[in-house]
């Protein structure tokens, strides 16, 4: 068992904190996990109080893009536990990340044992409010300070944690990308690296400035196809089966993907893992055939979408009601990481 240093904090920030107006990823817990790579090994693993970090001008993260996160939540149950939804599957994410992006592997011992006791520590700051929770960043980045295109010798590894609300508030109005692209066959899509997100900044903005809260990215090589939903994996209920795209590089191998297409095979509902082209999907919507559209990831867990646009005309889904698919999902979905039904697929980790 690797040795973790605890540094505690001399003084909790947590009264500082308005936990009845947590705004996304503004506040943060009193410590954090930090661990260092180099010579070939992980090494100086602790638990210290949160703040900030020294470098020099030339540390080749900054440069280069060798960065690489992930996010899952933490949640207080009735009972007064701390619960977190499938740390496991991120855990084996983040290291596909990093062997993509040419970064070690993190063990599971820091990953997830550090990860535990981060949470011992600070498990005050999850939030027991109803649709609050605590926000986990597991992140790495290269360190070493000097300019040259080649993988770094060095690596940082941290976690740090923030109590969170919502993160959409209303039904999404969405507009179908056909210029810009998020991920090509042969790149790094799949991984959650730094740079996918860097470069869906401008045309999110853009979408954002003509009344739309986020873009469908459609494929690369033609924009015939539905691929993500900004930072979300994407889903619809057409003629009553489960329709998404298929997991590869361009498209993330989301943990609530995952999740919600699992309670729906378990529920006996038709699931269909396939290349949706946006011509179907704007027929679907227009002949009634597309019933349901939403994003499934981690921050937002499930927000359904009430408009897609495509070339300059929107398409409106019906109204969202709760014997929808997407609805009856989330609150099974939020029902298992609270605790108060049956883990019957053993998703829940207990801290």
């Amino acid at each position: 068992m690797m040795q973790i240093e605890i540094k505690p904090i001399a003084q909790s920030r947590i009264n500082e904190v308005d936990f009845d107006h947590l705004v996304f990823g503004r506040s943060f817990a009193d410590h954090m996990l930090v661990a260092d790579y180099a010579d070939g090994a992980w090494q100086k693993v602790s638990i210290q109080p949160y703040g900030p970090l020294s470098y020099q001008p030339a540390m080749m993260s900054l440069h280069y893009g060798q960065a690489i996160f992930e996010g899952m939540k933490a949640y207080r149950s009735k009972q007064d536990d701390i619960l977190v939804f499938r740390p496991e599957e991120n855990f084996k994410r983040f290291n596909k990340s990093a062997l993509r992006m040419c970064m070690p592997e993190v063990p599971e011992e820091i990953f997830l044992g550090g990860l535990r006791q981060l949470l011992q520590m600070d498990k005050a700051w999850v939030p027991a409010k109803e649709g609050c929770s605590l926000y986990i960043r597991p992140f790495m980045f290269s360190t070493d300070e000097y300019v040259g295109v080649s993988p770094s010798n060095t690596y940082k590894f941290i976690i740090f944690l923030c109590p969170v609300g919502s993160y959409y508030a209303k039904p999404l109005r969405v507009r179908v990308e056909t210029e810009y692209i998020r991920a090509a066959k042969g790149g790094v899509g799949f991984s959650k690296n730094a740079g996918n997100y860097g470069g869906s900044l401008y045309p999110t903005q853009e979408a954002n400035k003509a009344g739309y809260d986020q873009i469908i990215w459609t494929d690369a090589a033609t924009h015939q196809y539905v691929e993500e939903a900004g930072t979300m994996n994407l889903m619809f209920v057409v003629n009553g089966a489960l329709v998404t795209a298929p997991t590869g590089d361009t498209i993330l191998d989301g943990v609530t993907r995952k999740s919600v297409l699992q309670i729906a095979k378990d529920w006996g509902m038709k699931v269909e893992e396939r290349p949706l082209s946006v011509k179907e999907l704007v027929e679907g919507i227009q002949s009634g055939a597309v019933t349901e559209a939403f994003g499934a990831g981690t921050a937002a867990v499930i927000a359904p979408i009430q408009v897609i646009a495509f070339e300059g005309i929107d398409y409106e889904l019906p109204a969202r009601n709760e014997s929808d698919f997407s609805s009856k999902v989330f609150h099974e979905i939020n029902h298992i990481r609270l605790g108060e039904v049956a883990d019957t697929r053993q998703w829940i980790w207990k801290v």
